[in-house]
């Protein structure tokens, strides 16, 4: 039986509280200690943590060290034209969700959102405070205060549609949020950006769980091969950060490269990912369907 919904805040807040500390420099502190910060007992904390990353804390800290995205460039680089030759193009979505989208014409993306109304509001999640936006054609924008704070997140965000009329309304997306942060359900999309920006992220969602690519391999996937400095501030503009998962892309080095929400916010998203990829025969994945839809 789901958990209700009391219980999954309670939860995301355990989650992100212990993801912090691990993160914050004390990547061999123990379940003990862990549990203790959580006001938890080990075995509870312990269950509650790998129901939600997938492995134990000790594994999860292992993910969170600094050479582990050039360890997934190494053994986990995904070629997105071979991805989507032999059928994995709709692997790449996040949390096995059956995820819809529809992407704005062009015309309606030069408007700035005039015409939209956009409701917003604040959840929590495993990788701290999350703005989360939405139309009545589904979730618009996706943002992490964590890094840059709540004020700046709602600014940067809003200053994408200027012309948009912008609702508090956090009750009309809780089913999204929840959808989202809660790793079940289905989440739709309302894509948002320019033509060019379309191809890059519909890119990125090529991209399997668990694996990452680089921006030069992005330019090649979407016919631009020479427009990597473009594609990456496409990367960098993705107003849907974790269901368009950028933090997937890497530079050719291993380094992580930018994001927009602060690298420590990628770096935890890459080992979150990791972690309930190597943990999934703990629970088997749903369908892996993906629908598009177009303006």
């Amino acid at each position: 039986m789901d958990n209700p919904p009391v219980e999954q805040s309670y939860h995301y807040g355990v989650i992100r509280r212990a993801i912090e500390l691990i993160d914050d420099g004390a990547e061999d502190i123990g379940l003990e200690a862990l549990a203790a910060r959580m006001n938890m007992s080990p075995a509870h904390f312990q269950r509650v943590f790998s129901a939600w990353v997938g492995v134990s804390p000790k594994r999860y800290q292992q993910y969170l060290r600094l050479g582990h995205a050039k360890t997934l460039l190494q053994e986990r680089f995904s070629t997105l034209e071979t991805a989507h030759a032999v059928g994995l193009s709709g692997s790449g979505r996040l949390h096995d969700l059956f995820l819809r989208w529809e992407a704005m014409s062009p015309g309606e993306y030069a408007r700035k959102g005039a015409g939209l109304t956009i409701h917003w509001g604040w959840f929590d999640s495993p990788f701290g405070l999350a703005l989360v936006m939405g139309t009545e054609k589904g979730i618009c924008g996706l943002a992490f205060a964590a890094e840059i704070g709540a004020e700046p997140t709602l600014a940067d965000m809003r200053a994408r549609w200027p012309q948009a009329e912008f609702v508090e309304d956090p009750m009309a997306l809780r089913p999204m949020a929840e959808a989202v942060f809660a790793q079940r359900g289905e989440a739709a999309l309302h894509m948002i950006g320019a033509p060019l920006q379309i191809k890059v992220w519909e890119a990125l969602l090529r991209i399997p769980s668990g694996h990452v690519t680089t921006y030069s391999e992005l330019a090649h996937a979407i016919g631009s091969p020479r427009a990597v400095r473009a594609v990456g501030t496409a990367v960098g503009k993705n107003p849907v950060s974790w269901l368009i998962p950028c933090h997937r892309a890497l530079r050719k080095s291993g380094a992580l490269g930018g994001y927009h929400w602060g690298t420590e916010v990628k770096r935890a998203m890459l080992a979150f990912e990791t972690a309930r990829q190597d943990g999934k025969t703990v629970q088997a994945p749903p369908s892996t369907e993906v629908g598009r839809q177009t303006a």
